[in-house]
């Protein structure tokens, strides 16, 4: 018997206004169910770390996961382990996963790298935290992609657009500016059922584990 592909995330994070729904398990498990892999999630501490942790996880976050003997951290390497595992993910022709890769990578590193921290200033309520031109920039060249395109890679849905959706799905990314369609492009891929039964399920896990700690008074 197979063992099943492990995905680690936080045991709780807090839910009003914090990262639930947008911990990044999330888009392991997605990617999961829109392959058909079978996984189970455990958990790490989110403040207490243990010397395990780290030695499965060097920066201390999450996720990380196991599949057989290849333990794998970094949500982007574990997600195209996880698409190379399944052509629903990754097409199989050179072209096409040569394709695939180069959006992925672009999500992570032509958009990720600046929304992420322009999305951390702004919630520290920085007046101008000088990263907002420069992100407007990168999601009015996608608007221009995304307008004549329904997929990132040719005409299927692939790993690429599982990420390039999420990290673009952010309500206040959305808010800054008005980009139909990328609207468009968000809406049609979290709309997807692997989306919303992986998102119901990383907001069921945190809303028990604060439920929980409400309990317990902690």
């Amino acid at each position: 018997m197979t063992d099943k592909l492990v995905i680690w995330t936080f045991e709780w994070v807090r839910m009003t206004n914090g990262p639930a729904g947008f911990v990044r398990d999330l888009r392991l498990r997605w990617a999961c169910e829109e392959a058909g892999i079978d996984y189970d999630v455990k958990t790490v501490p989110l403040v207490e770390k243990t010397a395990e942790h780290f030695s499965r996880q060097p920066f201390g976050q999450v996720p990380f996961i196991k599949d057989g003997e290849i333990e794998i951290f970094e949500s982007g390497a574990c997600l195209l382990h996880i698409a190379r595992k399944s052509e629903v993910l990754m097409p199989r022709d050179p072209f096409g996963e040569a394709e695939t890769l180069q959006w992925t990578i672009a999500a992570l590193n032509s958009v990720e790298t600046i929304s992420v921290p322009w999305w951390f200033l702004e919630v520290t309520g920085a007046k101008e935290n000088g990263l907002t031109n420069w992100l407007e920039s990168r999601l009015s060249y996608l608007e221009g992609i995304l307008g004549e395109r329904e997929w990132l890679v040719s005409d299927r849905f692939t790993v690429a657009d599982l990420l390039m959706a999420d990290v673009l799905r952010v309500e206040k990314i959305r808010a800054l500016g008005d980009r139909p369609a990328s609207e468009a492009y968000i809406q049609r891929v979290t709309n997807r059922p692997a989306f919303q039964k992986a998102y119901a399920a990383q907001m069921a896990h945190f809303e028990a584990a604060d439920a929980a700690r409400n309990k317990a008074g902690t």
